[in-house]
């Protein structure tokens, strides 16, 4: 129930995040959601792509680097206190949350977190368990 993440090392200067959308776009590859943490000199900059190999691919061909990290990537109703909700499980699970972030859906009765967390299977156990619905990838695409 994992979904891949890719995770690139950019420099925290004007013209680096219109870089790697360039590559993007130049190879047909759509962003589905996306998180910048940044410091004074680098960011991170998380996606989640429609084809996550041939990203990989067209940002090694760049000379970016970029990691892919499983994360989960759970559906919640669109309604206030759904978060919350989720937050709950995991905690009451022992889950630790490393970071995430949300996207909506294009029907907008539904929103779609993006949680790494610390022990994904245990996570996933937890989420099921408590009826969370998770998305694969192919999924995401379908929001």
């Amino acid at each position: 129930m994992m979904v891949k993440q890719i995770s690139i090392f950019v420099e925290n200067r004007a013209g680096q995040l219109l870089k790697v959308t360039d590559v993007l776009a130049a190879h047909q590859i759509n962003m589905r959601a996306l998180s910048l943490a940044d410091t004074r000199d680098f960011g991170i900059l998380r996606l989640i792509v429609d084809d996550a190999d041939k990203a990989a691919t067209a940002l090694t061909e760049a000379g970016f680097v970029y990691s892919i990290t499983p994360v989960l990537a759970v559906i919640i109703p669109d309604e206030p206190g759904s978060f919350s909700h989720i937050l709950h499980v995991l905690a009451d699970g022992g889950i630790n949350i490393e970071y995430t972030y949300a996207f909506l859906s294009q029907s907008s009765d539904h929103a779609c977190m993006i949680f790494r967390v610390e022990n994904a299977e245990k996570a996933t156990e937890v989420l099921q368990a408590n009826g969370v619905e998770l998305a694969m990838q192919q999924e995401l695409y379908r929001q």
